[in-house]
């Protein structure tokens, strides 16, 4: 059965690169998972993608030898074992505030006795070339269960969360977590603020010996980032790189166009 280098990767502390797949294209997916980034995660909470395509995509990514994650809309038991049943190496699960959503989402990662995952499936076995006793047997220790902080009561509670057994990396989301710290009195957070926030999670999670991470911008902010100790990095997304791309192509061709017709992303 194949491991799981990103979690091997984690385990021994060191940093992961991925990018965000938010057009479920499957010829792009295709070409990103040959780059070289450590893993590609298909994004099911913002993009309305299916659940065949969804298994696709996941199928392009182990197949090129890229790590396939998904970030699942909620930490719903159902949504976690229809990803994993798919043959995904792992979950990321956004907006986890407490202890109890984090366990209930451990669980159904988890086999029993660990957690209440129910075995079926065929999928999950293609993508890790096993067997289906050595899928059962070793699924747990090779998934990688990531949970999102993104708001003030997830940092409070975070000792606690990071601290459960199964929580393989923490993952901030700068976006939903500033605007998750606004107040009626506060309506804008500062980029102190925030950075304040970020670096309070970046301690608690060494404190726990819990690996954290965070979605960047462009690569430099992502190496910046490990240099602070972070280590599941997502730089991007597809979206952005073709964004990116096309930007620099316009630019040249016509210099003189206004920005106005440029598309950011």
């Amino acid at each position: 059965m194949k491991s799981n280098p990103v979690k091997q990767k984690l385990r021994s502390g060191e940093p992961v690169f991925g990018t965000w797949l938010s057009m479920g294209n499957f010829f792009a997916t295709r070409l990103l998972a040959r780059m070289g980034f450590d893993w590609l995660t298909v994004d099911m909470e913002h993009q309305p993608f299916d659940w065949s395509e969804v298994g696709i995509l996941i199928a392009a990514i182990a197949e090129a030898g890229c790590v396939p994650l998904v970030r699942v809309p909620e930490g719903n038991h159902h949504l976690i074992k229809r990803a994993l049943d798919l043959g995904a190496f792992g979950i990321v699960v956004p907006m986890v505030n407490t202890a109890e959503q984090a366990k209930t989402t451990i669980a159904a990662a988890k086999y029993p006795p660990l957690g209440n995952r129910s075995l079926g499936g065929g999928m999950n076995m293609l993508n890790f070339e096993a067997t289906v006793n050595d899928y059962f047997d070793r699924a747990d220790d090779e998934i990688v269960v990531i949970l999102q902080t993104e708001s003030p009561q997830g940092v409070a509670n975070a000792a606690e969360i990071y601290n459960l057994p199964g929580v393989d990396a923490i993952f901030v989301g700068p976006v939903d977590l500033r605007a998750n710290m606004r107040t009626a009195e506060n309506g804008k957070v500062t980029d102190e603020e925030l950075e304040a926030a970020i670096q309070q999670i970046i301690q608690i999670g060494k404190k726990c010996n819990t690996p954290t991470g965070i979605h960047v911008s462009s690569p430099e902010e992502a190496l910046k980032r490990a240099e602070q100790g972070m280590q599941f990095l997502a730089v991007g997304s597809d979206v952005k790189m073709l964004n990116l791309s096309a930007e620099e192509y316009i630019r040249v061709l016509y210099p003189d166009r206004s920005k106005k017709h440029v598309v950011r992303y």
